[in-house]
């Protein structure tokens, strides 16, 4: 089983900006989704970005769109979050997680569908006023 390890966050002030990495211990083909997710004090578990492992397509979540990227420079390389322009409301624990795409071959970016397949630790983001 695919062991996903976290690294990055910290703290920063609005506007600041940081970095993200998701690293493999061990791939295996069926890890087709790569996500980032977030969870905030009190709030449910959300989905920021995605990729397809090794695929150029990116995709985000529309309160992160235009501030944040997610890249990855080869199949089965980390994977990174970087997040520019941050505010306080991005203030959460960041995961990682991998999943198996759909019969159809597509991924589908939701916390329900990742929840059965590989997460990471959560790494803490603080944004101040």
């Amino acid at each position: 089983q695919a062991q996903l390890v976290v690294s990055g966050g910290g703290s920063v002030q609005t506007g600041g900006s940081l970095r993200l990495s998701c690293a493999a211990s061990e791939y295996t083909s069926r890890a087709g989704c790569m996500g980032w997710f977030r969870q905030a004090p009190g709030k449910q578990r959300e989905w920021v970005a995605g990729k397809y492992n090794g695929g150029p397509s990116t995709f985000y979540a529309d309160f992160v769109r235009g501030r944040f990227t997610v890249s990855q420079d080869r199949a089965n390389a980390p994977v990174l979050l970087e997040m520019n322009y941050l505010k306080p409301e991005d203030t959460a624990t960041y995961y990682c997680a991998s999943w198996k795409t759909d019969w159809l071959g597509r991924c589908i970016w939701t916390v329900s569908e990742a929840r059965n397949g590989n997460w990471g630790q959560g790494t803490r983001v603080t944004v101040s006023a």
